[in-house]
């Protein structure tokens, strides 16, 4: 119990660093900040799950995945959401 814990001190980045498990983190965390920003536009503007997902030409199923980030949202997908709320989606390298 009083094994120092070798983790100790360090940041969160550098901790997923260690484990190989930065890149899918942060990739998952980019992912649910669009999803709850475009949830967050279609409640602005009134937009239903079910109202997109016909804008989309997909299930409300696939719209529920979209915006709870589960599974493989692509870019291509998000972008096409993105949109059709009058938005558009910005990556960039820094």
């Amino acid at each position: 119990m009083n094994e120092k814990n070798p983790h100790w001190g360090t940041s969160l980045d550098s901790f997923l660093g260690e484990d190989g498990i930065r890149e899918a983190a942060r990739t998952k965390a980019t992912t649910r900040v669009v999803a709850w920003q475009l949830s967050q536009e279609m409640e602005r503007q009134g937009i239903t799950k079910a109202k997109l997902a016909e804008l989309m030409h997909t299930s409300r199923a696939q719209v529920d995945r979209i915006l709870k980030a589960q599974g493989n949202v692509t870019i291509e997908t998000l972008q096409r959401a993105a949109s059709l709320v009058g938005r558009e989606l910005r990556l960039e390298l820094i």
